[in-house]
């Protein structure tokens, strides 16, 4: 049994299917159309470095592409309850080239495997499309994996 979820296992509803396979096919490599059909063009994110539009969002998601070696967007939980979907969902890949979206500036890479988990909550709108998210996940972890020393120095 996968650690992750397929986009075929019927046990979970075809919305949270559905956000199975835009992490796989849309996320984790680059598909554009289906991002923008699966997007409200409202969309906004809140995350632990403030919030973003979903044109800045479909940014980070090329910078991460760019910055990690096959990189991959899982789910690992999903529970779905009318216009909303809690999900645990798990994003890594291979540090082989700067990451230019990080709020600490341009990270050179070490080569190093990074494996970042995060908790989501998803709103859809009205016509099925992801209208907003909150994201919560370990900043500092992520760092130190990327080989950042966020301590200060004397």
């Amino acid at each position: 049994m996968s650690e992750f979820i397929s986009p075929d296992d019927t046990r979970y509803d075809e919305r949270a299917r559905a956000l199975v396979r835009i992490g796989r096919e849309a996320i984790a490599v680059a598909d554009d159309e289906k991002l923008d059909a699966y997007f409200a063009a409202d969309f906004a994110f809140h995350g632990p470095d403030g919030d973003m539009t979903y044109p800045q969002l479909r940014s980070f998601f090329a910078a991460m592409r760019a910055a990690f070696e096959g990189f991959a967007c899982e789910r690992r939980s999903i529970v779905s309850q009318g216009a909303f979907i809690g999900c645990r969902t798990s994003m890594s890949g291979r540090f082989t080239a700067p990451f230019e979206a990080s709020p600490v500036g341009t990270i050179e890479p070490n080569g190093q495997s990074m494996r970042l988990e995060l908790i989501n909550i998803f709103r859809y709108d009205d016509d099925g499309r992801l209208a907003e998210e909150w994201v919560q996940y370990d900043n500092l972890g992520f760092f130190r994996q990327l080989g950042v020393d966020l301590t200060e120095t004397p």
